[in-house]
């Protein structure tokens, strides 16, 4: 990393605690963050078996509120918000006029005219000036509040054990829950979701306690297995429970029908942006599709590498990885055959060698500790 982009680059509030538990720096974004810092390998299985804690305080916070903030979300995300109730959260993507995917978001009704969403770091500003946009000639107040707060994950299956020794109530929250309250005296937010395929909670608060708090876990976690973990284990983590990561699996060019996401899109509900143009791709029918594959012999898949089907190039991989649960190499890519059925014989080239695969069903892994809640 040269000197420009050091400067550059952006802490969160626990930089200082990463630099001294031995996190390996690296620019994601624009920001600093640790890749690792023991292993991926054993921050991912701290994971999948105990409990890892993850700095996400680069992620984008978005308050929308106003008489008509439920008509705005309803508006610009392709799930149905009306289904929430005050302290609900629900997966969705933000569409454009073509259908493709303008980001990612998890959003909380935290009251009948009160959202809180969470964006991408990589998209937070691209997202806020498109929100901002779409709000006009409503009666909402959007406000970016993405310095203010920090994020801090904590996911595995004892995630609710170790998080309700320091917050009681978190305990009781069900999947995508949403809980207000007050942790060391300043408001915050905590939502049983993540982005690791494992039971976990989201602990969204002002920066200035952020550190206490990421302390705190870690000391309490300590004897349950608890390890902090890196962006490295967040992405084989996240490629293995099928979760898209914006900008690889999903961007403006790709929409959740293609991505295999069509769950997100809830055609029944009234005009959304975007609504028109995932009608028609439905009606038409898909061109390619993200489809999963797992190699048949070892070897280390990366984003990129060409996916052949006998001698046709069907498309490149968009997220690829050698998943530590599985022993095997994984990825996703956009397919120009989207009928192809689980065990369908492929190709991946890696390093000019053809390396035989087969299409499988995403998730690649499904946990005990979730059930099958989305």
């Amino acid at each position: 990393m040269g000197m420009n982009t050091a400067e550059a680059a952006r802490r969160t509030a626990l930089y200082g605690l990463h630099r001294s538990a031995g996190g390996k720096m690296v620019d994601f974004h624009g920001w600093e963050l640790p890749v690792q810092y023991s292993s991926v390998m054993r921050e991912h299985h701290a994971v999948r078996r105990a409990c890892g804690i993850f700095d996400v305080s680069h992620m984008g916070q978005v308050e929308i509120t106003g008489p008509d903030a439920l008509a705005f979300l309803q508006k610009v995300n392709s799930n149905d918000a009306a289904r929430l109730q005050d302290g609900g959260a629900m997966y969705s993507h933000l569409l454009n006029e073509r259908g493709g995917v303008v980001d990612d978001v998890i959003f909380s009704r935290l009251g009948p005219k009160r959202f809180f969403m969470v964006v991408n770091a990589a998209t937070a500003d691209k997202d806020f000036a498109w929100l901002l946009k779409q709000a006009e000639g409503l009666d909402v107040e959007v406000e970016n509040r993405s310095d203010y707060f920090g994020m801090i994950a904590v996911q595995g299956p004892l995630a609710a054990r170790i998080l309700s020794d320091i917050v009681p109530e978190a305990e009781p929250l069900k999947r995508f829950g949403a809980l207000e309250l007050e942790l060391y005296g300043r408001d915050a937010l905590i939502t049983r979701t993540g982005y690791t395929g494992e039971d976990g909670f989201e602990v969204i608060v002002p920066n200035e306690i952020s550190p206490r708090i990421w302390e705190t876990l870690r000391a309490s976690g300590a004897s349950y297995g608890l390890l902090p973990c890196g962006l490295g284990a967040r992405d084989t983590l996240r490629l293995e429970a099928g979760y898209l990561l914006y900008g690889s699996d999903i961007d403006n060019e790709h929409t959740p029908l293609e991505a295999g996401y069509g769950w997100v899109v809830k055609f029944s509900k009234e005009d959304f942006i975007g609504k028109a143009a995932l009608e028609k791709q439905k009606r038409e029918g898909l061109r390619r599709k993200l489809l999963g594959l797992r190699l048949s012999e070892r070897g280390v898949p990366r984003a990129g590498a060409p996916v052949r089907f006998g001698e046709e190039q069907m498309g490149v991989l968009c997220s690829a990885t050698f998943s530590p649960t599985l022993q095997a190499g994984i990825g996703v890519g956009y397919l120009s055959q989207p009928g192809l059925a689980a065990g369908a014989k492929v190709s991946v080239e890696l390093h000019g060698r053809r390396i035989p695969a087969e299409i499988v069903p995403v998730p690649f892994y499904k946990s005990k500790s979730l059930g099958d809640k989305k």
